[in-house]
Formats: structure tokens, C-alpha cells, sequence
């Protein structure tokens, strides 16, 4: 037994979402209007601190720690207890990265056999253009873009998430082959869409967003960017728990690239763990970002592997579950030799 095994039975160290990642401090983030104070503690201190204060305040406490140390369930019938690759399939001529790589169906049925193949978990599939200043599809057209690509990976080794933002494209997609609904939207942009998932029964993928995507990049601000995401994503599990989504039928995203500055992504990344307290598989998105090149050499996006899994691993250590990449065997080779290093730590 080593590492974070040896740490967590000790009593030293508590495990963070029952994965491999433990903790034996806590910040706590208080917010108090437009300032917000930090302070370090062991969580058995932080519990004692809640209760000094008031009540509501020690069961607000004791509710986050046990969200954030709560193992998470499977979600899509995988389970959590080591990172899932979620692989891109964009069917789409415009997107930032790979727009017009796989627009013909049959590319695009073959670039997610590889993927795959390569050691996707997940192959998410998408119709429409979600880049910086992209203009909104139809939705006969992003139907007819994944419906026959969605048709033709039904089956794979790899479970099929759709990523769309409409309410009629979701259950069309389900028929299809998909398993996994991923909305930037958080299921906010189309009134449909919540009353679609909550009688569909299947998994949800939750982002944050500012803005839309046309737009979203003018001028993101924000009080503190991984509190506000985490209000609106919490405001959103709970609009779902409420619409009848189960928790354990979420995964939160907060969204890196949309509607954030370099600064404030390289900020949420820096506190990705802070999103388990919400109690759902959380996953992230920063492969081939904008912000990679802002903090390197400006390299296109298909130069920014090395920074996409310099990324991804912080996140991974953060306790990040389900990593949503376009380069799949890379990512998957990086995560066997950080497996390894943390197993022998």
C-alpha cells in the first residue's frame, strides 16, 4: 500500500470522490459580495469551524465534504474508478480544431472506430459548431450531419454521447445509438430540453457557459470565475434533481474555453476539484484550447498536444473523471504512465 492508499488508511487523508486522487486539507472560500477570503484547514477543523458559526452553516459544511468524498457511481454503465476518455467526433466543416476533417459520415464513422480502438471510453459526436463567433446550425441539418454516424458507431466497444444544445435533436439522437446527452447549455438553451432528458432516462452532461457562442468571447467576466461557475452549475443540478434527473445521471463541465479569458481558465484549472462538491462525475474539455497557445507559442490547434495533456493530467490529479480530448492515444498513454507513477508513489 502506498501513496494516496497508504494516506486515506491512515486516517491522514481523505479519499476525493473515492478515486485514487485524497486530500488532507481543505481552503475554504468564503464569499462576502465582491471580496472573497481563503483560508487552509484540515477538514476535521473545517467541520468544527461550521459549527461554531450556526447550524445551517455546519450542515451546508458536512453536506460538501461528504459530496466531496462520496465515490462516485457508474455513469453510463462505466465506472468512475479511473479516468474515462471521452473521444471528439466533430461532423461539422467549421470547427476550431478539425472543421471538415470528418464531415462525410463515413469519415467521420471511421475517425471514431480509431478512436476507439485507440482507448476512447466515450465518443462524443457533434453536428454543430460551438467555436468562438460560430453561427447556430439548423436542426434538420445537425440531425442529418450525426444520425447516420451515430447509426453506424452503434455497437462499438466505445459508449456514444451526443453533443447538441436542442431539444429535438436529443431524443432523435437517442434512437440512433446515443447513450450520454452533452449540452453546453446545461440544459438551459432550449426549453425542452430538461423535460427531454428527465423523461429519456439517460446521462447528462452539464457545461457552463457565458454567453452563447457567438458572442461568448466579447468580454467574459466574472467576481471570482470558479465560484460564479459553480453557483450556476449547482443551480443547474439542482433545476435537473428537481425535473426528476438523478445526481448520479450528471456529469458537470465547467466549460473551459467558453465564455473565459486564458486567465480564467488557467484559474478554474487551478481549482478543479472545488466542482466535486457538487457530488457528480466531473468532466473536462481543454484539448487543443486557445488558452494553450496564450500561455505558449501561439500554435494552431493542432500543435497544442503537449499543452492539451499538460492540462488534462492537472486535472486528472484534481480527480477529474472523464476527459474529453481529440487526441485519444496520446491521452491514453499519458494517463497509463500517471497511473503508474501515482500507484508506486
Amino acid at each position: 500500500m502506498s501513496g494516496a492508499d497508504a494516506a486515506a488508511a491512515a486516517g491522514k487523508a481523505w479519499r476525493l470522490a473515492g478515486g485514487p486522487s485524497a486530500f488532507a486539507a481543505l481552503e475554504i472560500l468564503v464569499r462576502d459580495g465582491d471580496r472573497i477570503t481563503a483560508t487552509v484547514a484540515e477538514p476535521a477543523g473545517v467541520l468544527d469551524w461550521a459549527a461554531d458559526l450556526s447550524e445551517a452553516v455546519s450542515q451546508h459544511v458536512s453536506g460538501l465534504i461528504e459530496r466531496l468524498t462520496a465515490p462516485r457511481p457508474p455513469f453510463a454503465g462505466l465506472p468512475l474508478d479511473h479516468p474515462l476518455i471521452m473521444g471528439v467526433v466533430n461532423v461539422t466543416p467549421n470547427s476550431f480544431s478539425d472543421g471538415g476533417d470528418h464531415v462525410d459520415p463515413t469519415a467521420a464513422i471511421a475517425h471514431g472506430k480509431a478512436l476507439s480502438a485507440a482507448g476512447a471510453h466515450i465518443l462524443d459526436i457533434g453536428g454543430e459548431s460551438t467555436r468562438p463567433g460560430a453561427e447556430p446550425v439548423p436542426e434538420e441539418l445537425e440531425l442529418a450531419r450525426v444520425v447516420p454516424v451515430l447509426r453506424g458507431l452503434r455497437g462499438s466497444d466505445a459508449v456514444l454521447s451526443i453533443d447538441t444544445r436542442h431539444a429535438r435533436v436529443m431524443p432523435e439522437a437517442l434512437k440512433a445509438g446515443a447513450a450520454i446527452i452533452n449540452d453546453i447549455t446545461a440544459l438551459s438553451g432550449d426549453a425542452g430540453s430538461l423535460k427531454t432528458v428527465a423523461k429519456s432516462g439517460a446521462p447528462v452532461v452539464l457545461m457552463h457557459m457565458q454567453g452563447e457562442p457567438r458572442t461568448m468571447q466579447d468580454n467574459p467576466t466574472y467576481l471570482h470565475a470558479p465560484l460564479d461557475i459553480y453557483d450556476f452549475l449547482s443551480q443547474r443540478v439542482e433545476a435537473c434533481v428537481a425535473a426528476g434527473i438523478e445526481r448520479s445521471r450528471i456529469a458537470v463541465d465547467p466549460g473551459i474555453g467558453f465564455g473565459k479569458t486564458a486567465a480564467h481558465n488557467a484559474e478554474v484549472l487551478s481549482q478543479l476539484a472545488l466542482f466535486h462538491g457538487l457530488g457528480c462525475a466531473l468532466l473536462l474539455g481543454p484539448s487543443r484550447k486557445s488558452f494553450i497557445a496564450h500561455f505558449s507559442k501561439g500554435e494552431a490547434p493542432k500543435a497544442r498536444l503537449a499543452g492539451s495533456l499538460a492540462a488534462a493530467l492537472a486535472g486528472v490529479g484534481q480527480g477529474v473523471q472523464i476527459l474529453r480530448v481529440h487526441d485519444v492515444a496520446e491521452t491514453a498513454q499519458a494517463l497509463a504512465v500517471w497511473r503508474a507513477l501515482a500507484e508506486a508513489a
